[in-house]
C-alpha cells in the first residue's frame, strides 16, 4: 500500500503543478545544487568514496570504488553542477571525483559502462573546460570499450563474464549500452578513429533489429552466436520477466535513439527513438512515473522508478528540438516537463530525508536490490534534464551554457 500511496500523492501533486505553471527550472537547480553541498560534506576523506545509493528510512550514502559501474555519475552531477552555478569549488571538486577513474582508460575492459563512467565525468568535464588531458582520457577510453566488439555479431559484448541465465560463453548485449555508443561517435570526431563511428553505428543497427518486440518494447538483453550473429534469444537481467517492459531499460532505448540520431543524422533512428517513446508514455501512470515494470502484476502496489522517469524527461527534450512534426515535438516538450514537475513535488524529492535529489528508484528489483531507494543515476539524469529545460526556457540549443 505504501506505493499506492505514493502514487496518489504524486498524482494530484502533478495536476495541481501542471495545471498551473512551468517547472521553474533555476529554482530546481538551486536545490539540486544545494544537495550537492551537503552531500560533499558527507563522503570520507579515504581513497575511493563514490556516492551511489540511500536505501529508504537512511540519510547514509552507500559508497563504492572506481570499478563500480555508477563510479561516473557522481563526477558528472558535480560537472552539472558546476555548470549551473560556476562555482569554484563545485569545479574543483568535479576535477578531484573524475581523476579517481582515470585508471578505468588504463585497464582492460571488464564490461560495457565506460561510457557512463568516463564520458559522463571527463566527458562533462571536457566539454565545461577544453582540458586537453581529459580529452586524451576519453580517447583512450573509447579505445578500450572498442575491444569488446564482435564483428560477427555487430555488436558490443556488454558482459565478458559469466552472468546468470546470459549463457555464457555466447555473445550478450545488453539495452544499457544504447548510452555508451556516445563516447564512441564522440571520440570518432574528436581525434579517434573512425573505427570507432562504425562501431556505434553498427551496434545500433543490430539493436534496432534484433532487441525490440513488434509493439517497441525493449528486451533488457539478447543473447547471440558468437560465432555466427545469429539471435539466440531475447530476455530480462532487470526486469519483471522476459516478455516484460523493463521501465529502465526502455528509457535507455528512447534515451539512446535520440542521441544516437544526433550524432549520425541517419533518419530511421529518429523514426525509432518516436517509436519506443510512444509506447512508453502511452502506458504511463498518471504522474508520469513508471512502475520499475510496465507488466509487474502488483501495479498499483509496485515500487516506482524515478530513474527511468529521469532519463526519459532529459531524452525527451531533446527529442522534441529534432522531430520535424510540431504537434510532435510539443507534445513530447509537455511530457517532459510533466515529469520534471512530478520528480520536482514533494513525493518525489528527498528534501531532508537525505542528501540525494531524489526518492523512489529501483535498481534490481529480481536480484532483490536497492528497491525505493535514492540512487544516483536518477539524480544525474534529473539534474541533465533540468539543464535541458532551462537551456530551452531560455531559447538556447542544448549545447549552449545556461550561464
Amino acid at each position: 500500500m505504501k506505493n499506492l500511496a505514493i502514487y496518489l500523492i504524486a498524482t494530484l501533486g502533478l495536476l495541481s503543478k501542471a495545471a498551473t505553471a512551468q517547472v521553474d527550472a533555476s529554482k530546481e537547480l538551486a536545490y539540486c545544487t544545494a544537495q550537492i553541498q551537503k552531500t560533499l560534506k558527507l563522503i570520507p576523506v579515504r581513497k575511493g568514496s563514490i556516492p551511489r545509493s540511500v536505501i529508504p528510512g537512511s540519510a547514509d550514502w552507500k559508497f563504492v570504488g572506481y570499478k563500480d559501474w555508477c563510479s561516473g555519475f557522481w563526477p558528472g552531477i558535480l560537472w552539472y553542477g558546476y555548470e549551473a552555478t560556476g562555482s569554484k569549488t563545485l569545479l574543483n571538486e568535479a576535477t578531484r571525483f573524475s581523476a579517481a577513474l582515470q585508471p578505468l582508460s588504463e585497464q582492460h575492459a571488464i564490461d560495457h559502462d565506460l561510457g557512463f563512467q568516463i564520458f559522463n565525468s571527463y566527458g562533462n568535464g571536457y566539454r565545461l573546460t577544453g582540458n586537453a588531458k581529459f580529452k586524451a582520457i576519453i580517447l583512450k577510453a573509447a579505445d578500450t570499450l572498442a575491444t569488446l566488439f564482435n564483428p560477427k555479431v555487430g555488436t558490443i559484448l556488454s558482459w565478458p563474464r559469466a552472468v546468470p541465465h546470459m549463457q555464457w560463453p555466447q555473445h550478450n548485449t545488453i539495452i544499457d549500452n544504447m548510452i555508451n555508443l556516445e563516447m564512441l561517435f564522440w571520440a570518432s570526431k574528436n581525434g579517434g578513429s573512425r573505427k570507432l563511428y562504425n562501431i556505434a553505428l553498427s551496434h545500433a543497427k543490430v539493436t534496432m533489429a534484433n532487441h525490440f518486440r513488434p509493439d517497441y518494447s525493449a528486451y533488457h538483453a539478447v543473447i547471440y552466436d558468437r560465432e555466427t550473429g545469429k539471435k539466440i534469444k531475447g530476455l530480462t537481467h532487470q526486469g519483471y520477466a522476459d516478455s516484460s517492459m523493463w521501465a529502465r531499460g526502455q528509457s535507455w532505448a528512447i534515451y539512446g535513439y535520440t542521441m544516437c540520431f544526433r550524432e549520425t543524422g541517419y533518419l530511421p533512428f529518429l523514426d525509432f527513438a518516436e517509436k519506443v517513446t510512444d509506447v512508453y508514455l502511452d502506458k504511463l501512470p498518471a504522474d508520469q512515473v513508471p512502475y520499475w515494470d510496465f507488466n509487474d502484476p502488483a501495479i498499483p502496489d509496485a515500487p516506482k522508478d524515478a530513474s527511468a522517469a529521469a532519463v526519459v524527461a532529459s531524452g525527451l527534450l531533446e527529442l522534441s528540438t529534432l522531430v520535424k512534426d510540431k504537434e510532435k515535438a510539443q507534445k513530447y516538450r509537455k511530457a517532459a516537463e510533466q515529469m520534471l514537475a512530478s520528480l520536482s513535488s514533494p513525493a518525489y524529492q528527498s528534501k531532508d530525508k537525505n542528501t540525494a535529489f531524489l526518492l523512489h528508484s529501483t535498481g534490481h528489483k529480481p536480484n532483490g536490490s536497492e528497491i525505493d531507494t535514492s540512487i544516483i543515476y536518477a539524480d544525474y539524469y534529473y539534474i541533465e534534464a533540468l539543464l535541458r529545460l532551462k537551456k530551452l526556457q531560455m531559447g538556447l540549443s542544448l549545447k549552449s551554457k545556461p550561464n
